[in-house]
C-alpha cells in the first residue's frame, strides 16, 4: 500500500496527520499486546529473557581444539511457560552437510560440534537421540520452563576451531586464533518470533540477549588472551612487568606498549606455567569472544569518554608486528572512541575497553574486532572505525541483525563517513553510494525493510549498509546536529539494552524530534524509486539568477550546488530533503553582480541514477 505524505515538515507532531506506516501484522500484535507502543517506547507488558553463563574452556592452539563446559542459569521472563529450548550452535557452519552461503575448503569442513552431556534442570539427555539441524538444535522438556522461573542447564562439548575458509572466526596464523561463538548458547526467544529458528549460514549475522558471563580460558604459557570483558586475575597470567604497563594504560592518555616488537618475540610475558586460566567477565553484553596469539605486539591507551563520572575507557591495537599498517590503529581507534563519545552519536562509549584484533576477517563483536590487514592507510581508517562503531549498533542497542541489517550496518555506515573525516579530515568516502545510484529502481534493488534473510548479493549489500545510512545521514542534514542527536538519544535511551524492532526506531525518532517524519521513513525505507536530480534552469534576473533544481525521481535528496562565477570565484549552496516533502522542484535565487560560468550539482555522498543533466555551462 503506498501512502501519501503530508504537506508540511513545520507543524507540531500532534497537529500532523501523516498517513501511518504500514506495519506488517505481527509487528501490530506487538501493540496489542502491550509489549511495544505506537510511541516507540517499549510497552508496559515487554519483556526478554537473559541468562548467566559461566564458561570454562580449554584452547589448544597447536591441535585448534576447543573444549569445555558451560552452566547457564536460563531466566524465563515471558508471560508463558516453555516446553522446549533452542540452542544455536554456530562452529556447525562448518559441519559437513550444512547449509552455507558459500562454499568452503573441504578440508574445513568436519563434524561440528560435539555435545557429550546436556542437562536441564536436572533433566539428562541422550544427545545421540537429539536431531542436531547445523546450527539449531531443539530440546523438548518433560517438564516446561515456567513463566518468570529460572532453569538450569549444563553442557560439555567440543569442536574442530577452522584452519582455512574464515568467516569471522578461525586460525589466523599459527600461534594466532580468534575464537568467536565458540559455545553452545541458547537462542533468543521474543515477543515477536518466538524462539529465532532462523539457522546462520554465514551471511545474515547475529541475535543473542543480552547476558552476563564468566569465562575461563585455559591455553599454553607464552599465549596471550584478549576478549569480551574485563580482565580478572592479571597478576596470575601477565607477569609483573606487563600487567604493570596494562594497569598504567588504563589510566593515562598516553600509548603504552604492553608488548613491543622485540618483546613479542621473547618469552616470559606470561607467568610460566605449562597452561594458564585466563579469566574475564562481562556483564549485560550479547556475546562473547576472545582471541590468543603467542607472537603479537600489544599497543593500549585510554580516554575519559564520561565527564560527568570521570569512567574511562581503555582501547587496544594487538598485531602481528610485520603487518606495518597496523602501527596507527591504536590511534584510528582512539579517535574514533573519542569521537563516538563527544561528536557522533554523542554518546559515552559503553563499556571498559576495545580491542582491534590483527585477524582475517572485517567483523565486529562485543568490545573485540577481528580487522585484516589493509593495503591503504584510507582503508585502515574505514575499516576500524566502521567496526568499533558497531559497539552501538547492534551490541548497545540489541538490534536483531539476522532480519534487519539495515539497522546496525547503516548506523556504522554514517559512523564511518563522519568519523573518517575527524580522523583525517582529507579523506572523502563515498561507500556504497555510487553503487546505490547505479543500481537504483533496477530488479538488484528491494526496499531497505525487506527482511535481511530474504536478500541475497547486491540487494543485501545495498539495503544493509549505503541506503539505510544515507537515509539516517539525510535525516541528521534536515535536523540539524542539536536536533537530531535529541532524537537519536531518544531512541538509545528507550531501547540501550533491549531488542529494537524497525517501528520502535521509526516512532522514537518522530517522538524524540517532536516531528513526524513518516514521509521521508515512507519513501526512503518503503517506497521504490531512484535519486535524481536536474538543474531545469538558470534563468538571468535583476538581481542575479534563479537556479531551479527538479527532483526527476522519487527519492529525496540533498541539493548540493557548486556555482563558478566568471572570475573563476566559487559559491557552494545545499539544501537538505526538506525542500522535497511537497515539492518536485525548488528555485533559489541567487544574488550576484558576476556572471555565472558554470552550475555543478552533486556530492559525495548524494547519488545520482541520472548524472548526465546536473551540469549547466553559461554562455
Amino acid at each position: 500500500m503506498r501512502f501519501l505524505p503530508l504537506l508540511s515538515l513545520l507543524l507540531p507532531l500532534s497537529t500532523l496527520a501523516q498517513a501511518p506506516l504500514p506495519v506488517p501484522r505481527n509487528l501490530q500484535a506487538t501493540y496489542t499486546r502491550g509489549t511495544r507502543a505506537e510511541s516507540g517506547q517499549p510497552g508496559p507488558n515487554y519483556w526478554q529473557n537473559t541468562a548467566d553463563y559461566d564458561l570454562n574452556i580449554t584452547f589448544d592452539p597447536g591441535t585448534r581444539r576447543v573444549a569445555g563446559t558451560v552452566a547457564i542459569q536460563y531466566h524465563n521472563n515471558s508471560p508463558g511457560e516453555l516446553d522446549q529450548v533452542w540452542f544455536k550452535l554456530y562452529p556447525n557452519l562448518y559441519q559437513k552437510g550444512a547449509p552455507r552461503s558459500k562454499a568452503f575448503a573441504p578440508e574445513d569442513i568436519g563434524e561440528g560440534m560435539k555435545i557429550s552431556a546436556l542437562t536441564i534442570n536436572g533433566e539428562t539427555f541422550d544427545v545421540k537421540k537429539l536431531r542436531i539441524d547445523a546450527t539449531n538444535l531443539a530440546v523438548p522438556l518433560r517438564k516446561a520452563i515456567g513463566a518468570h522461573q529460572t532453569a538450569t542447564v549444563t553442557a560439555t562439548y567440543s569442536y574442530i576451531l577452522n584452519k582455512g575458509s574464515h568467516q569471522r572466526t578461525g586460525e589466523i596464523e599459527p600461534g594466532a586464533d580468534f575464537v568467536a561463538y565458540f559455545f553452545p548458547r541458547i537462542a533468543v526467544f521474543d515477543d515477536i518470533d518466538g524462539w529465532n529458528r532462523v539457522p546462520y549460514t554465514g551471511d545474515q549475522e547475529f541475535y543473542n540477549d543480552f547476558c552476563n558471563f564468566k569465562a575461563a580460558i585455559t591455553v599454553p604459557k607464552d599465549f596471550v588472551v584478549w576478549a569480551t570483558g574485563d580482565l580478572t586475575n592479571t597478576d596470575q597470567v601477565l607477569t609483573k612487568k606487563y600487567a604493570q604497563r596494562l594497569r598504567a594504560a588504563e589510566q593515562q592518555d598516553a600509548v603504552v606498549s604492553i608488548i613491543t616488537p622485540a618483546e613479542a618475540k621473547l618469552l616470559g610475558i606470561t607467568t610460566p606455567n605449562a597452561q594458564n586460566v585466563w579469566r574475564f567477565e562481562a556483564k549485560n553484553v550479547t556475546d562473547f569472544v576472545f582471541a590468543t596469539a603467542d607472537h603479537y605486539v600489544w599497543q593500549s591507551t585510554s580516554l575519559m569518554v564520561d565527564p560527568a563520572t570521570k569512567r574511562r575507557t581503555r582501547v587496544d591495537a594487538v598485531y602481528n608486528p610485520k603487518h606495518e599498517d597496523y602501527k596507527e590503529v591504536i590511534d584510528f581507534s582512539r579517535k574514533t572512541v573519542e569521537a563516538m563519545s563527544y561528536t557522533f552519536p554523542k554518546w559515552p562509549f559503553p563499556y571498559a575497553h576495545e580491542t582491534v584484533f590483527d585477524g582475517l576477517d572485517q567483523m565486529e563483536y562485543p568490545m573485540m574486532v577481528n580487522d585484516n590487514p589493509t593495503e591503504t592507510r584510507e582503508d585502515a581508517i574505514t575499516l576500524t572505525d566502521h567496526e568499533i562503531f558497531h559497539t552501538m549498533f547492534p551490541f548497545y542497542m540489541g538490534i536483531n541483525e539476522t532480519k534487519y541489517g539495515w539497522m546496525d550496518e547503516g548506523w556504522a555506515t554514517i559512523g564511518e563517513w563522519l568519523i573518517s573525516s575527524i580522523i583525517d579530515p582529507k579523506l572523502d568516502d563515498d561507500y556504497g553510494v555510487a553503487r546505490y545510484g547505479n543500481y537504483a529502481a533496477t530488479e538488484q534493488d528491494l526496499p531497505i525493510v525487506t527482511l535481511s534473510t530474504q536478500q541475497t548479493g547486491v540487494p543485501f549489500f545495498l539495503n544493509s549498509y549505503p541506503k539505510p545510512g544515507m537515509g539516517y545521514l539525510y535525516v541528521k542534514d534536515m535536523l540539524g546536529d542539536e536536533l537530531f542527536t535529541k532524537a537519536l538519544h531518544t531512541y538509545i535511551r528507550q531501547w540501550n539494552g533491549k531488542h529494537p524492532m524497525p517501528y520502535d526506531f521509526f516512532n522514537s525518532m518522530n517522538a524524540g524530534a517532536g516531528r513526524n517524519l513518516n514521509w521521508f521513513w515512507q519513501r526512503w525505507f518503503f517506497d521504490a524509486g531512484y535519486p535524481d536530480l536536474a538543474i531545469a534552469s538558470v534563468n538571468k534576473t535583476a538581481a542575479g539568477y534563479d537556479l531551479t533544481v527538479q527532483a526527476k525521481g522519487s527519492k529525496p535528496i540533498p541539493i548540493d550546488l557548486t556555482l563558478t562565477f566568471a572570475d573563476n570565484t566559487t559559491q557552494k549552496i545545499h539544501r537538505s530533503i526538506a525542500v522535497w516533502e511537497s515539492a518536485t522542484a525548488v528555485t533559489i535565487p541567487v544574488a550576484t553582480k558576476q556572471p555565472l560560468k558554470r552550475v555543478t550539482l552533486g556530492s559525495t555522498l548524494v547519488p545520482d541514477s541520472y548524472p548526465a543533466d546536473n551540469t549547466w555551462e553559461g554562455k
